[in-house]
């Protein structure tokens, strides 16, 4: 008996298998059809979302390259000037000087020198700002809210490591150098140095505890340490008021004036000492025309 699966080869074979063929490649181009219609148009191709911008390094959200100075408001009549000063220490003043110094626009920091213990440093306010210290990257430790301890600089010689203190819009630094301080020495001028800005945008800093802050008239290796202020800096012209008592004697230059390559010299009138750098033309004039008034 035959299978059943071998109908088809049984009896009119030639006919049957080219209606077979046909019959089922009729079926085959039906649904082929159908399933191309039934798809529609080939949708094209998706967009890669677009990349969302890269986001900030984190060290690079520490920068703040603000200068840091501050430029008072000046009155000028007949080709003088006069703004009104502070000192670090608090003590207030008024500078007058021929206008075309400019020394309002040249903007002012404060310098203070202090002592931790029996080791002396400097609290200096770099003329760049924050970028000076830290650029762009994170600090070793912190300590406190205001206070961080950041790498020694390249070519920054004997110096080491950097405080940087953070008052208000001012940034203060305090660079070591040997001996260098102790861990609890960095505490103590951390917690002990304390800065507050006045209405019109000055620094007066105050020190309690182990920290003690120069006065007007102490030195440190012959130079000046008091509390100053310095108009300019850089590559600029600058000019030093330094409060010294008995400033007639001769005493050495402040570190941050010396040695730019440019002529320095310096007058003395009641008290206080004017030092300035530049050209022969500007130091003359502010030496010349600087005068203060201590209130």
């Amino acid at each position: 008996m035959a299978d059943q699966f071998d109908v088809i080869e049984a009896g009119e074979r030639d006919r049957r298998r080219p209606i077979g063929l046909l019959v089922v490649l009729a079926l085959l181009g039906a649904s082929v059809a159908g399933l191309i219609l039934s798809r529609g148009p080939e949708p094209a191709p998706e967009r890669e979302p677009p990349r969302e911008a890269a986001a900030p390094i984190r060290s690079l959200t520490r920068v703040d390259s603000r200068p840091n100075l501050l430029h008072p408001e000046a009155d000028e009549k007949k080709g003088t000037a006069r703004i009104e000063v502070t000192f670090p220490d608090g003590v207030r003043a008024t500078v007058r000087y021929p206008a075309e110094l400019r020394l309002d626009r040249l903007g002012l920091r404060p310098f203070q020198g202090v002592w931790v213990d029996d080791e002396f440093r400097q609290l200096t306010a770099p003329y760049n700002g924050e970028l000076e210290i830290t650029r762009g990257g994170e600090p070793i430790r912190s300590f406190g809210d205001n206070v961080t301890l950041w790498p020694r600089q390249a070519g920054s010689g004997s110096f080491g490591q950097v405080l940087l203190f953070a008052f208000g819009p001012w940034r203060m630094a305090m660079y070591d150098r040997p001996p260098g301080l102790g861990f609890d020495q960095r505490l103590a001028v951390a917690s002990g140095v304390r800065g507050r800005v006045t209405g019109d945008g000055h620094l007066v800093l105050s020190g309690s505890g182990r920290v003690r802050l120069a006065a007007p008239g102490d030195t440190e290796r012959g130079e000046p340490v008091g509390p100053q202020l310095w108009f300019g800096g850089g590559a600029t012209d600058m000019v030093a008021l330094i409060p010294t008592p008995g400033c007639e004697k001769a005493r050495g230059l402040p570190r941050g004036v010396r040695g730019r390559g440019h002529p320095v010299a310096d007058v003395c009138r009641d008290g206080m000492r004017v030092v300035a750098m530049g050209d022969d033309a500007f130091v003359g004039k502010a030496l010349d025309g600087i005068r203060i008034s201590v209130k």
